[in-house]
């Protein structure tokens, strides 16, 4: 049995998710036996690792001392934290600029004109969330609200930064108080998230009819302990660590290391109360858009929405590219994808169901659609998810 070293903090739902990426891989391909003990993501090489003679080692390699410690060893290791490339140790990562798309697209799918960011300064995949957010919206024409604080000087433990951020909560409020209403807010993480909305209920801003508010993680205890419970994107840390253990095996038996990190989409928005608003200043267009969007999955065409909201196809189409940025069809057909994604992974209904489910006429129609939006078929997307 190969012999696996798990340098993964456990402390977080992120190291958890993808302990379990990675046992899922193993149950399929070993069995392996791994070294594994509690850990914060910072922690040092262990002591006793070296004697344990590991075949390979998975790691969160954190600080600059961590990735000396793990060269010194010469074994073959995958890296499951940096974004930056590493010339002589590959890795498997979270796709920063997809996710940061993903909450863009989730923030214009409620109308929102106003953007803004908050996150940890110096920390790299704040830092790194926050220039795919700019530049993204730059190209849009927009220009979102940062707030900054001053770094924290000598330690780089997560959670003191965290902790540290806690100081400067009267300058986050001022921020807060003068940003344009409604805003869509995008935190770099939950923690970042949760510190924010905890100081807007302080100063009776509204969340989410002033300010939205999205993290990143979706740790599912801290998402539901917010006031409101709190809408996250799903980093896919499972698929992460899944892949990771198969670069790690892949290397173990003798094949090159790929040229360039393996990037990993996350899975989507975990929808909540936080980001639960339409921010649509017309009343008319708003309950317009809100009958699409619930009857998408019930009535059979786009004329029978029409039917029942009297109006002409212009004026709806007018109302979805002014406060949306696409048309009536582009939203009918996101819907029906999104619910059919999640019926693939959350039923073992047979295509024909759920077909009927979400609204297509034929599985081949549906089977169409699925592909153009997703890159895979509904049967390769439901095989891949039961994978984990």
């Amino acid at each position: 049995m190969l012999r696996i070293a798990l340098l993964i903090e456990s402390s977080r739902m992120y190291g958890r998710e993808l302990l379990r990426g990675i046992a899922a891989y193993a149950h399929q391909a070993g069995p392996w036996l791994f070294f594994v003990e509690e850990r914060a993501l910072a922690d040092p090489l262990p002591p006793m690792l070296k004697h344990w003679a590991p075949d390979g080692i998975l790691v969160r390699l954190a600080s600059d001392e961590l990735l000396r410690q793990v060269r010194d060893l010469q074994l073959p290791t995958v890296d499951l934290y940096r974004d930056e490339e590493i010339f002589d140790i590959p890795g498997v990562t979270i796709d920063q600029r997809a996710l940061v798309h993903q909450a863009i697209r989730h923030f214009q799918e409620r109308g929102f004109q106003n953007y803004a960011y908050c996150g940890y300064p110096e920390v790299f995949f704040s830092e790194n969330r926050e220039a795919h957010f700019l530049a993204k919206l730059q190209e849009q024409g927009i220009r979102p609200h940062v707030f900054h604080h001053p770094p924290m000087k000598g330690g780089r433990r997560l959670a003191a930064i965290e902790a540290h951020a806690t100081r400067f909560a009267a300058k986050l409020a001022e921020w807060l108080q003068g940003l344009p209403k409604p805003v869509a807010l995008l935190a770099c993480n939950d923690m970042r998230a949760f510190q924010i909305l905890n100081v807007c209920n302080a100063l009776g801003i509204s969340v989410p009819e002033e300010v939205a508010i999205l993290g990143v993680d979706n740790d599912p205890i801290q998402c539901e302990l917010s006031h409101p419970t709190l809408s996250s994107i799903d980093p896919n840390a499972a698929r992460i660590g899944y892949e990771g253990a198969a670069l790690l095996h892949r290397l173990i038996q003798g094949d090159p290391k790929p040229s360039r990190r393996i990037l990993i989409e996350p899975r989507g928005v975990a929808a909540r109360r936080s980001t639960d608003v339409l921010a649509v200043g017309d009343p008319d267009a708003s309950a317009a858009i809100r009958h699409v969007r619930q009857q998408a999955l019930q009535r059979p065409s786009y004329a029978a929405i029409l039917a029942d909201l009297q109006l002409s196809r212009s004026t709806l189409e007018r109302w979805f590219h002014q406060y949306l940025g696409h048309s009536v069809s582009d939203e009918i057909r996101s819907i029906r994808v999104k619910h059919l994604q999640q019926l693939l992974l959350s039923t073992t209904h047979p295509l024909e169901t759920i077909a009927q489910l979400c609204g297509f006429p034929h599985v081949e129609t549906m089977s169409r659609l699925f592909k153009r939006h997703v890159g895979m078929t509904p049967g390769e997307y439901r095989r891949q998810g039961k994978k984990l």
